[in-house]
Formats: C-alpha cells, structure tokens, sequence
C-alpha cells in the first residue's frame, strides 16, 4: 500500500504572504490543525512549509503577541519541510515521520507538486482496518473449523 492510496487529497492551503491571523481562521473553519505553506510554479502548488496550530500558539500567541496582527505565514512557518512522495510505501514514511518527529507529510508527485497530505490519523485508520481484518479472518477460520469439526 502507498501512501497514495490513504493520504487525504483535500489539502489545505495558505501562501507565504498571507496574514497569520487569515490561516488561523482557515484553519478553525477547515477543520485542520496544519496548513501547507504554498507557491505556485507553472500553474502547481509546490509545497514549501508547514504552519501547524502548534507554531502558531507557541510561537505567535504565546511568543509575540503584540505582532499577531502584522505577522505573515512565511515568518512562523516551519522551512524544514519533509515530504513523501505519493508512490512510497506506507512504511517508509512512517519512518521518516518518526525520525523527523512530525506528525503530518505532505505527499507530491514526481514533478514536486502537491497531491495531498498524510497525516498520522490516516495511518492510524489504515493499520486499525488492516487489524480489523486480521481479527475477522481469525474469527473465520475458527468459525469454519468448528463448523466441520464436529
């Protein structure tokens, strides 16, 4: 399985140059606790950051409040963005989740471009179905040998 196959497509959005306060809201109404920081080149977006919830209480709210309403999403973004591309494993971005000590990946295609965004929730409803259908399979086999059996 890739994590093609279980990113979410839907990705929300925000350009560098948009107000901190503007992404806040976008991402209350969005529902999401992360934006992908993005520019456009030749008519994609190309992801360049990641603004989470997070960076903004620790490093606006908590961190610079006076400025909260004259600060971009370019000056509090994350630049140390890791992404993953849409045809790798589930495996290996875990990994590089893990090792990166982030909870989102951004996935793109071959050329750069965004293409959707896996978050550690989707890995978590993919490896619960996978158990689910682990467990079924048990509860089958034994429902099938006592059938014939006895």
């Amino acid at each position: 399985m890739t994590v093609g196959d279980i990113c979410n497509r839907n990705v929300v959005v925000a350009p560098k140059g948009e107000m901190i306060i503007d992404a806040a809201k976008r991402m209350r109404t969005s529902h999401v606790g992360a934006l992908v920081v993005v520019e456009m080149r030749n008519g994609h977006h190309v992801p360049v950051g990641i603004i989470t919830d997070r960076d903004i209480v620790i490093s606006v709210v908590a961190g610079d409040p006076d400025h909260m309403h004259s600060l971009l999403v370019g000056d509090v973004m994350g630049t140390d963005l890791i992404t993953a591309r849409e045809h790798d494993i589930i495996e290996n971005a875990l990994k590089k989740m893990h090792a990166h000590g982030v909870r989102r990946l951004p996935i793109v295609d071959g050329a750069g471009t965004l293409v959707g965004i896996l978050t550690l929730d989707d890995v978590l409803r993919y490896l619960t179905a996978q158990q689910s259908e682990l467990v079924a399979l048990v509860a089958r086999e034994q429902q099938h040998e006592r059938q014939f059996r006895i």
